[in-house]
């Protein structure tokens, strides 16, 4: 099993300025570290709660991930997911592919249907039902797909049309870069993960608490991945072929003792096939966070 590193804010010592150092020096460690991926979130605010205050530093996702692009040799770099409302589809594939060609060939496409609507009202973003968003995410996921192949023709969709789908320069990775699915809807986003995606990521874990009578933490994702399975057969894909990702909530893995119990507690999860749990660093110290992790949790996941 692999560990990947979710940054989810930037409140740290030194205010604005000091950002960009510690994040170089964050993501160079994570990158030595032999850790599988970084990734940021695609917000403009900051979401509350244990995340900080919404009017807490919060950087745009895309262009953080080109200064990581700069910086580090070896990770895959993504969002963890792209709102689909949050940019055009065809401008999407443009951004993701400037990316691939920059870092070398380690960009990747997370993307989920979008939910904050507090900042989509805030910047003037549209913010449509829920069932439109996700006509607009299989939209862009059929979009995304045809510009990163030959097919420069047009694309008429119910919400987007593109005259000339070209794209040039071509993503390094062939076919394409990765494409993760976000999220665990059963009828909808499960479906989209079987029909066009090569990854899936769920949020799970301790602080992930489930309703009362339904699974929650491996149970959950093995009730999931059963879901998936069977939409996989109906679509005629290869479940296999789907990389099984999660985000980890809880407490993390912040001492020696504590790492110990989090590689058995992952054990259940490697069962499943889950490649990769991604890791939150909270507080003023993310290159200690990683550091930490680099020496009692990454060596030891990897024998899972």
């Amino acid at each position: 099993m692999q560990v990947g590193l979710h940054i989810t804010g930037f409140s740290w010592p030194d205010g604005a300025a000091g950002i960009g150092p510690t994040l170089a020096k964050t993501a160079r460690a994570a990158d030595d570290a032999g850790i599988a991926s970084i990734s940021v979130m695609d917000h403009f605010f900051q979401l509350g709660g244990p995340f900080g205050a919404a009017d807490e530093p919060m950087l745009e996702g895309y262009t953080t991930l080109g200064y990581l692009a700069g910086l580090t040799r070896r990770a895959q770099l993504h969002l963890l997911v792209t709102g689909v409302t949050y940019r055009h589809p065809g401008i999407l594939a443009k951004v993701v592919s400037t990316l691939d060609v920059l870092s070398g060939g380690r960009a990747a496409l997370g993307i989920g249907a979008a939910w904050n609507e507090r900042e989509h009202l805030g910047l003037g973003v549209p913010f449509p039902p829920l069932a439109e968003r996700f006509e607009r995410l299989e939209e862009t996921l059929q979009i995304v797909r045809q510009m990163w192949s030959d097919d420069n023709g047009p694309y008429h969709g119910k919400h987007y049309q593109l005259a000339e789908a070209l794209n040039a320069p071509q993503p390094l990775q062939r076919p394409h870069p990765p494409i993760l699915v976000g999220g665990g809807g059963e009828r909808k986003t499960l479906r989209l993960v079987a029909r066009y995606a090569d990854a899936w990521n769920l949020i799970t874990g301790p602080g992930r608490q489930a309703a009362s009578g339904t699974p929650a933490g491996a149970d959950l994702v093995r009730a999931k991945l059963d879901v998936l399975r069977d939409h996989c057969q109906r679509e005629g894909t290869d479940y296999e072929r789907i990389e099984k990702t999660i985000l980890y909530v809880g407490p993390p893995p912040a001492t020696v003792p504590s790492a110990a119990a989090f590689v058995e507690e992952m054990k259940p999860y490697a069962e499943l096939d889950v490649r990769q749990v991604v890791l939150m660093p909270f507080g003023p110290d993310p290159v200690g966070f990683v550091d930490h992790l680099a020496s009692n949790v990454v060596p030891q996941l990897a024998g899972l």
